[in-house]
């Protein structure tokens, strides 16, 4: 039997409540299917932070590294601007262990109303190929002259052509098993260089990928149809930047953030992958008990899949799934109920 070890990081607002609550439910899926599941707890984020002035220690990534994979709640406080969360724990993360793919599915499930007219369930499914390692989000540039009337800001945007090539490469593989259809998202227009240089890489790999049909698209062009016609799409790949306000968009187009998942994948087994719901830590709801945990289940599924465990990563995808499709089962308020964190997990753990 294997055995996986996963380091968990709650984090911030409500983080900690939904990776309490989807708890039980992974041991469930390890026992049902004759795995076992060895969980490590750090308290590092926002709290850390007030107190230390870190939102993880020094050998924060070195702890990390000797796990299969890590699973992260949520990051971010009302009382510490978005940039220090961030760079102090997420893009460390992402960039120390090379997770250079963040996927990103959005799916309209049965029984879910997209606030877009006409659209049921089944209707909407693609996912996003985000690059996450490098482009906009490098952290090259600074600050001169603070203070002055001349002060200056530069933030430069990186792009490699291993980095682009990788994840386009990845995106195109993903859309070779599912419908054969790629988006490649840009602003070719207005970025002659970095976008330029990103269309070269997909025409040069789109030869490799003879049965995939590629669809380029401007970034607000995308935006645009992603509210139009998501229908059409079923892979996107696109920069740091423009995947990440996409991811968004699909997000709000399936239903609510709520049932968002994501992963941060580094392919090979050189470093560990981290699996996270994008809903953030919504502080206003904090200790309320009302935090959706969906998207943490099906943040968990992705975790079984990627370490091998096909079998309970559907068993966790379907069985949220049959809970949507049910009109009787407990819902949380951002998809219309009044039912709290803990009755939705103990429906799911029922169903599983």
């Amino acid at each position: 039997m294997s055995t996986y070890d996963i380091a968990v990081i709650p984090g911030d607002g409500i983080g900690p409540e939904v990776v309490d609550a989807t708890a039980p439910l992974v041991r469930d899926a390890a026992e049902a299917f004759d795995f076992g599941i060895e969980t490590t707890t750090f308290d590092w984020g926002t709290e850390r932070y007030l107190d230390r002035g870190a939102m993880m220690p020094d050998d924060g990534l070195d702890r990390l590294a000797e796990f299969d994979a890590i699973f992260l709640g949520a990051v971010g406080h009302p009382e510490v601007p978005d940039h220090v969360t961030l760079h102090g724990l997420l893009l460390p993360i992402r960039k120390g262990f090379d997770q250079y793919v963040c996927k990103r599915p959005s799916v309209l499930f049965e029984g879910i109303e997209s606030p877009l007219r006409g659209y049921t369930g089944g209707d909407i499914d693609f996912v996003v190929y985000r690059e996450n390692t490098e482009g906009e989000y490098a952290d090259v540039g600074g600050r001169e002259h603070r203070g002055f009337d001349h002060e200056t800001a530069v933030q430069s945007a990186l792009f490699t052509r291993q980095g682009t090539e990788r994840i386009v490469r990845a995106a195109f593989e993903a859309a070779a098993d599912r419908e054969g259809r790629l988006t490649s998202v840009t602003k070719s227009n207005a970025q002659a260089h970095s976008m330029v240089f990103w269309d070269d890489v997909v025409e040069e790999v789109s030869a490799e990928f003879p049965s995939v049909e590629v669809e380029r698209l401007l970034v607000d062009a995308a935006a645009m149809d992603l509210i139009r016609r998501p229908e059409a799409f079923d892979v996107l790949v696109a920069s740091n930047l423009f995947g990440d306000i996409l991811t968004d968009i699909g997000a709000q187009v399936t239903g609510s953030m709520g049932l968002a998942p994501s992963g941060n994948v580094h392919p090979g087994d050189a470093y560990p992958s981290m699996f996270e719901p994008v809903h953030g830590s919504a502080p206003d709801i904090a200790g309320e008990g009302v935090a959706n945990p969906l998207a943490a289940a099906l943040s968990w599924s992705m975790l079984f899949e990627h370490v091998g465990e096909q079998r309970a990563a559907d068993a966790v995808w379907d069985g949220v799934a049959d809970q949507l499709a049910d009109a009787s089962a407990p819902r949380t308020a951002d998809l219309g109920g009044d039912a709290g964190t803990d009755a939705v997990v103990a429906d799911l753990r029922d169903r599983l």
